[in-house]
């Protein structure tokens, strides 16, 4: 298997694990009383892992202190997880797994529009096309079926 096709399975599967991860962080807040609380838990215990999977794996950690040289727009990744992560622990139980995510990938494929058009945050451009708006608004109209039915 070439890696593209590697690429296309992690990608699926970590998309997979998105709606799963909202629904048993889910199930936290029930327990803790609190979808902030169950998000404090959930990156908590991620943070963990990770730190364990860099000391398992050998990963050198000499590069660490470069992190002070880092753009300041590089320091708020941590903060878009824990708004997603709490957002998605919110939402679920009000609106549905099914019309969380729905609504979760439209606003990532109206971003991500946006984002490749303008080359922003140093991706490569790629033009807004009529293609690629059908696809948003195939997008979209899945999302409405999805809350009508």
């Amino acid at each position: 298997m070439s890696n593209f096709y590697l690429y296309l399975l992690l990608a699926l599967a970590a998309g997979a694990m998105m709606p799963t991860q909202a629904a048993i962080n889910n199930k936290l807040a029930v327990f803790v009383e609190s979808p902030v609380l169950a998000a404090f838990i959930s990156f908590f215990v991620g943070t963990v892992a990770l730190f364990i999977y860099v000391i398992a794996s050998g990963t050198p950690l000499t590069n660490i202190g470069s992190v002070k040289d880092a753009p300041p727009i590089t320091w708020i990744g941590g903060l878009l997880g824990a708004f997603f992560v709490t957002a998605a622990v919110t939402l679920v139980p009000r609106l549905g797994v099914a019309m969380t995510f729905s609504l979760i990938i439209a606003g990532q494929m109206l971003v991500t529009i946006i984002i490749d058009h303008f080359g922003l945050l140093g991706v490569p451009v790629k033009e807004i096309s009529l293609v690629r708006i059908a696809g948003i608004l195939l997008i979209t109209a899945g999302v409405i079926l999805i809350r009508r039915f």
